[in-house]
């Protein structure tokens, strides 16, 4: 038997996602209220610009006041879409405190400071969802925290950001060089007009963090995560990636040591092998390769973000909080008993693809692997090629600590007979 009298929801922020959500809300209205068993009736749109047109929102829904929204009271569940640290932050916890549930897509501050919102949640007893908050659209927060949740979750590695991956992708099939490829993101609204959280690693970085979190029942937060960006990729390594057999992603990767006594988490650049099914992801796509001791492998792929993926993911976690409210129960909380350290970047075990410039004479190669040797770092295969006094020396290790490569690139770039380091970077997904 449904319900009669509506639960109330707040939206906090009316962009592309915000307005995607609300008209959902309206034109699903229906659909929902049958899914729920009771209605769902959006009391108010809190937003910065109340002068600007919004199709479909009563304009006497709109406010400016986003603190005033979330204090009324009578509000069941509060949609939080706006992004940032503050004032998100505390207009979620005012949220919890006055008995509203929330719903958030908003991974830099979940990222930062996750523990203190799941307290604050636990303590006013509110459910606090997020699916949208990591790869839009893809079921990948619900899965790992509920699905996989009796299983032993040992790895996550993933593309989860749609820009990167566009502009890695036409660097690979077109040939184009960074700068062209991430004008053509820009013009097709992939990137931003400043792309720095995209291709430096950021947002990833927070969405690893989030994962990591989850996957491990530990608590991993942004500072915790090894971040390189993807700006100094060229096509030189996209041609070496092919001779190799395989391409280039920004990879989020999330694991548990081999002891089981700690975890890492990090977003880089990496070359994978053309047989690994990420290697496969186009576009603006996303994609997660999760491995459970139990489960065995899984893939998580679609759409990562944009105004009706991620409203999706957000109208599932609103049904599911809304069902609970009808419960009176609440959903899975924060899960950090393991407490596990995390380990830094230098202790994580990984192979290297190393692009060298050198003198062309004889006496180099064995130089070069003098220094691989006392390092402790072996190699796998070497390439080398000539021409009037300078050649170029391709080197790719077998897996040792990241400290240990690091160390040995260091030495390199002190010998006399080699001319600068063209190229890092990982080898990964084998």
């Amino acid at each position: 038997m449904m319900r009669t009298r509506p639960l109330k929801v707040a939206l906090l922020g009316c962009g592309v996602v915000g307005s995607e959500v609300a008209r959902i809300m309206t034109t699903h209205a229906d659909d929902l209220a049958a899914r729920i068993g009771a209605p769902v009736e959006l009391a108010g749109v809190a937003v910065r610009r109340p002068d600007k047109v919004r199709e479909g929102i009563p304009a006497e829904l709109i406010t400016t006041d986003a603190t005033a929204l979330v204090k009324r009271g009578d509000i069941d569940v509060v949609v939080e879409v706006i992004g940032g640290v503050e004032p998100a932050r505390t207009l979620i916890t005012t949220a919890f405190e006055h008995g509203a549930s929330v719903v958030s897509a908003n991974k830099a501050l979940l990222a930062q400071d996750g523990a203190s919102l799941y307290a604050s949640a636990d303590q006013h007893g509110q459910d606090l969802y997020y699916e949208a908050a990591v790869a839009g659209a893809i079921p990948l927060i619900r899965p790992l925290r509920e699905s996989l949740a009796g299983d032993k979750i040992n790895r996550v590695m993933g593309i989860v950001n749609g820009t990167t991956n566009f502009i890695l992708d036409k660097m690979d099939t077109s040939g184009a060089g960074y700068s062209e490829a991430l004008d053509e993101a820009t013009a097709l609204g992939y990137a931003e007009a400043d792309p720095t959280a995209d291709v430096e690693g950021f947002d990833a970085a927070a969405k690893a963090a989030i994962l990591a979190g989850i996957a491990f029942h530990t608590r991993v937060r942004l500072d915790d995560v090894y971040r390189e960006g993807m700006t100094e990729v060229t096509a030189a390594d996209f041609a070496s990636a092919k001779r190799m057999g395989c391409t280039i992603k920004l990879l989020a990767i999330c694991e548990r040591s081999a002891d089981g006594g700690s975890v890492t988490a990090r977003v880089h650049p990496a070359m994978i092998p053309l047989s690994h099914p990420l290697a496969s992801v186009r576009e603006a796509y996303n994609a997660v390769f999760v491995e459970a001791e139990a489960a065995g492998r899984l893939m998580f792929y679609g759409p990562g973000a944009g105004g009706s993926p991620t409203a999706s993911a957000v109208l599932g976690d609103l049904v599911a909080v809304c069902r609970n409210k009808l419960n009176e129960a609440t959903g899975p909380g924060e899960s950090a008993y393991t407490q596990l350290p995390v380990s830094p970047m230098g202790d994580v075990v990984t192979r290297y693809h190393i692009s060298l410039d050198v003198a062309d004479k004889p006496g180099v190669l064995a130089q070069v692997a003098t220094v691989f040797a006392e390092h402790g770092v072996s190699i796998d295969t070497v390439r080398q090629q000539g021409k009037d006094g300078e050649a170029s020396l391709v080197v790719v290790t077998h897996r040792a600590p990241d400290a240990a490569l690091s160390g040995t690139v260091e030495a390199l770039r002190k010998l006399d007979t080699v001319r600068g380091v063209a190229s890092i970077m990982r080898v990964e997904g084998e």
